[in-house]
This record gives structure tokens, sequence and C-alpha cells, in this order.
């Protein structure tokens, strides 16, 4: 799955934004690490895109259709 990364960097600016005004002065390094943390953990998740997912839906119901069709057969 293709990952935006401009809206990683929009979800990390948005977090980092929020900081209250005492820690304005570690925004960009939290940014960087907020990114960081968002980056990582999208990697680490099995993503993948709706064409995919609908694709192997349709394989499967294929494959379930012609399970009940054999199952039909069989008990005849």
């Amino acid at each position: 799955m293709r990952i935006d990364w401009q809206q990683i960097d929009r979800i990390a600016s948005q977090l980092a934004s929020q900081l209250p005004p005492g820690m304005k002065h570690l925004k960009e390094d939290l940014q960087k690490n907020f990114r960081n943390v968002l980056e990582s953990a999208l990697n680490e998740l099995e993503l993948v895109t709706r064409e995919e997912f609908d694709a192997q839906v349709a394989v499967l119901k294929r494959t379930r259709e012609k399970l009940d069709q054999l199952e039909r057969e069989l008990n005849q």
C-alpha cells in the first residue's frame, strides 16, 4: 500500500502544534519524532489497497461457490 507521506507530515505538524506554550521550543524535534513514530507504526502494519482486498474477496466468493457446488454434487 502506498503511504501518503505528506499526510503523515501534516499529522505530525498538527500534533506538534497542539503543544502547550511552554514546549513550543521543542516543536521541530517533536514533529520529527511524531513523524518517525507514525512512519514506524504504519510500516509494521500489513496493509493492502482496497483493490487488492476486493480482488481477494472475489476469489474467496468464487471458491465458496465452487465448494458449495461440489458439496451439492457429492450429496447427490
